[in-house]
């Protein structure tokens, strides 16, 4: 993953909508009781065994994103991740604050999945760049 981004979706703009911003680009769904939820926008990159394009959204390394971050998938923006689509959009949820405050820090960041040798087995670690 490259180029990532915060993305602000138009839901979080709608008053009607219930979201209200608690940080920067950090939302809150008020029905929901302690829903935090952000989005993010990133290009992946097929030498890397990424995703072909937007409407294909590689399971790694956004799984092991998710497992690092304590976070979860609440909307993949459909009407955006179109076929042909370079650029992907996901918002990321949690129930904690914190989460989202930490993955924050992978925007401009480059992300991927590097196969690492130990004791002769061969793990798929995380980089963060």
């Amino acid at each position: 993953m490259k180029n990532i981004n915060s993305f602000v979706a138009d839901k979080y703009k709608k008053l009607e909508s219930g979201y209200v911003e608690v940080e920067d680009a950090i939302y809150k769904k008020n029905e929901i009781g302690n829903l935090y939820v952000m989005s993010l926008s990133f290009e992946q990159e097929l030498v890397l065994n990424e995703g072909v394009d937007a409407s294909d959204i590689s399971q790694y390394p956004l799984e092991d994103i998710l497992d690092r971050y304590n976070c979860y998938i609440s909307d993949f923006f459909a009407e955006l991740n179109k076929q042909g689509s370079e650029t992907c959009y996901l918002e990321f949820a949690s129930s904690n604050l914190d989460d989202l405050r930490n993955l924050r820090t992978i925007i401009g960041r480059h992300v991927y999945n590097k196969d690492i040798e130990r004791d002769g087995l061969v793990f798929a670690e995380l980089i963060v760049e």
